[in-house]
């Protein structure tokens, strides 16, 4: 069976965050580069609901792991 599959935006809503493409843009451009040593989920600007999701989502292997590893790259910035 495969995976449902969603949408970058529809992560940045999942986590109570603004999806449209300038509420993404804003986010990325506030929170990067995130120091390469820094793990997504304890980076200090989620609140602890956001950080449990992307916590689960890691190590359960969930629909949204693509998604979330696509986010802690684009917040290492081209510097990594």
């Amino acid at each position: 069976m495969d995976k449902p599959t969603h949408r970058f935006g529809e992560l940045f809503a999942q986590l109570g965050l603004p999806s449209d493409e300038p509420g993404i843009a804003r986010f990325l451009s506030t929170h990067t580069p995130l120091a390469g040593e820094i793990k997504l989920p304890d980076a200090p600007f989620w609140t602890p609901a956001q950080a449990a999701f992307l916590r689960e989502a890691l190590l359960q292997d969930s629909d949204w792991a693509e998604l979330v590893d696509q986010l802690s790259e684009a917040l290492r910035g081209p510097e990594r």
